[in-house]
Formats: structure tokens, sequence, C-alpha cells
């Protein structure tokens, strides 16, 4: 393939034959654990290899939070890869300039300069704000939603930047700070009002598409090889593990994923690799109806559906 040709990279990738595996038993107690844990569960778990998949609500659309960083992190290696841009590139970010958050470059308080690359890193292991708008100013939203469409992921759609996210949540709630909206999210009406919950005015994909090219970037078929190979080990680092690798507290299982998450909604998708080679793209986006900032059983329950989904493919 031509490396002046990003769009060629998974425009030929073999499609893996998709068989649902959700038999009545497993779907009813992956049900069981949403409703326990009081949330409505969307959830699609694939074997890597073989296309085998367990799907409850798989096509329906999500609210990506900062899950858009994946496919904006494969775009840029993309871009990368075909000399479209220089991953070494400095970049100078400045504290007036920069997109508000609580993690990395968004919340320094002086200017920062670092490569493009470096804030692949931030924007992944700690979800920077700052870094990935950074990232998806040089790249461009343009270009992110055409690698989605060259790679087959017809639902996944990056509308907003992650200040435009945090712009219409304060707009929306008409308040000034993000801490506001949490104080008026009960108030009747308000979610409703929310952009940044409707996965249909704000960034959006399906649990399907997040496998579909999870799985692509885990056999090397979403960018080049040694492409692939960074993204992997970026999901590896990430600094917040709790909600898909406690469905899987074992020494020699490793579990990569970014998370994703907004007021009533959290989310993650990454690989489960087991060590006797089997792997699984896993994708679980949740929604609450109880307005607070602090629900152990609806992070846990991420863990323990994907938990359920992955041991149903690894039975005969």
């Amino acid at each position: 393939m031509s490396e002046a040709n990003p769009e060629a990279w998974g425009a030929g990738a073999p499609q893996r034959e998709s068989t649902t595996e959700v038999r009545a038993d497993v779907a009813q107690r992956i049900e069981a654990e949403f409703r326990s844990a009081g949330v409505t569960g969307f959830l699609h778990v694939t074997d890597i290899d073989t296309g085998r998949e367990v799907a409850i609500r798989a096509g329906e659309p999500v609210v990506l939070a900062s899950v858009f960083k994946v496919p904006l992190l494969v775009t840029f290696h993309r871009q990368a890869a075909g000399g479209l841009l220089d991953p070494a590139e400095p970049v100078t970010l400045r504290p007036r300039d920069r997109t508000a958050g609580p993690t990395g470059v968004s919340g320094m308080q002086d200017e920062v300069r670092m490569s493009l690359r470096d804030l692949t890193f931030l924007m992944i292991t700690v979800s920077d704000n700052a870094a990935a708008d950074t990232v998806l100013d040089r790249v461009g939203r343009d270009a992110v939603n055409a690698t989605a469409a060259a790679l087959g992921l017809h639902d996944t759609i990056v509308e907003v930047s992650g200040r435009e996210l945090h712009e219409t949540l304060l707009a929306d709630a008409g308040v000034s700070s993000f801490a506001d909206v949490w104080a008026r999210l009960d108030e009747p009406g308000m979610p409703s009002r929310l952009r940044a919950l409707d996965p249909m005015r704000t960034s959006r994909s399906t649990p399907r598409d997040m496998t579909r090219l999870l799985s692509m970037i885990w056999r090397d078929e979403a960018a080049p090889p040694d492409g692939c190979a960074a993204m992997r080990r970026l999901f590896g680092l990430q600094v917040w593990p709790h909600r898909l690798s406690s469905g899987f507290p074992f020494d020699d299982v490793v579990v990569s994923g970014k998370t994703g998450t907004l007021p009533t909604l959290r989310n993650e998708v990454g690989a489960v690799e087991y060590p006797d080679g089997g792997r699984y793209a896993v994708a679980v986006f949740t929604r609450s109806p109880l307005p607070v900032a602090v629900l152990p059983r609806a992070d846990a329950v991420i863990g323990t559906a994907a938990r359920l989904a992955v041991e149903s493919l690894r039975r005969p």
C-alpha cells in the first residue's frame, strides 16, 4: 500500500465473519448486572481473530465522550505514516489558549512545549483535553471522520472538540462551572437539555463500531504495524484501569483501554488478551438515571459485563 494514501489502510482488510453468540442465559445475566448497577448498558465484545461476538444494543448510537480520542489517535498515526505530519513537530501551548480539564496540560499553569507525539500520549493515558484538542486542530476534524468512513465505521462521527463539549455543557445548563452542571442535573428536564448527553447532538458511535476499530488496531490494519503498536502501548498505559480491568483481576491477562465520562455516562473501550493467545475487543457504554458523580457499581459493571461476554466466547 502506498504510504502517501492513508485511506488505503484498512480498506482491504479481511472481513471476519460475525456470529452473534449471545445465548439467552448470557444475555440475561449481563442485563441483570446492568439493572443491578442501576444503568442501561450497550455492549459489544468480539473475538479479534474469529469475529465471534456478544452484542447487546450494539448498534444503537452512544455518546463517545473522551472515547473520541481513539479515532483521533488512529487518524494521527495514519497521517504520520503518510507523511502528512511529523510526530516530533514541537507545539507550544499557552495557558490562555488551552482547553479546560483536570489532567495533563489542561491543568498546568505555565506555558508548555512538547511534540505532537507526546500530546497523543497525554490524551490517551490521562485523557488530557488540551492535548487532544491540539492534536485535533493539527489533524483536522474532517480527516478524523474521513478515517472513520474509510475504516467502515459508518456510525462514528466526531462532532465536537473537548473545548466545544465543555462549552455546550455550561451553556445548556446555564452555569459557569462543571461542578454546577452536576448541581443542576436533577432539575426536571435538565438532562434532555444537555446536547453533550444526546448521541444525536454530539460526538457519537456504536459499541460495534468501536470494537471494529479496536480489532483493526490489534490486527495492524488500522494503520501501519508500527503505528498500531504505538497505539496499543498507549492504551496499555491508561491510568484509570478500574472499569474494564475490574472484571479481569488476573496477573496473566492484559487489559488495555480508553475511558469516557460525562454526567450520568460511563464508558470504556479496550482489549483483553489472555496468555493462550485469545484476544477480545470490548466496548461497554452505560447511562445512569442518577445525577451523582461517584457511582462505583456503575464503574464496576463495565468489567463484570465484559467478563461475562468474554467468558461466553471462550467456551466451546
